[in-house]
């Protein structure tokens, strides 16, 4: 068995494994989900999710997508952001982080916390702020575009 056959049936089991230790029941279905979208650095939308995941598994529905998504993020595997009017995508990525939004390409690209000061939200007088980041948008740097 070839390494990289090792290596997609450890990231399988880990999937797995993840998914049982927040009660999820891991469906094949839910695991082709689970395989592309906890391990993507992307913030796909459910679009973006179904299409990709129907490549290897052709099968599966729309629906069953929507449904998955919500539960992870029920579960909290995934965060679920609303980054731009009517956009909604899907984060993997739980630690805190801010994001920057590409005006020409419309990628979205990770900022790590530590990059920006936001200061004095605990003073904001009649909020109880829960959690906050910072969304930027404008265009990246021709060099650092992919």
């Amino acid at each position: 068995m070839s390494t990289v056959r090792l290596s997609l049936n450890h990231m399988a089991a880990n999937v797995v494994d993840a998914l049982a230790q927040v009660g999820i029941q891991p469906s094949a279905q839910r695991v082709a989900v689970a395989d592309y979208v906890l391990a993507t650095e992307d913030h796909p939308s459910a679009e973006q999710v179904w299409a990709r995941v129907k490549q290897r598994f052709p099968v599966l529905s729309r629906a069953t997508v929507y449904n998955t998504l919500n539960l992870f993020v029920e579960k909290g595997l995934l965060r679920e952001l609303v980054l731009a009017e009517g956009k909604v995508v899907f984060d993997p990525k739980l630690t805190p982080h801010h994001h920057f939004i590409d005006d020409e390409t419309q990628h979205i690209v990770d900022i790590p916390w530590d990059a920006l000061q936001v200061r004095h939200v605990d003073a904001l007088r009649g909020f109880d702020v829960r959690e906050y980041q910072v969304v930027l948008r404008g265009r990246r740097a021709a060099a650092t575009r992919r």
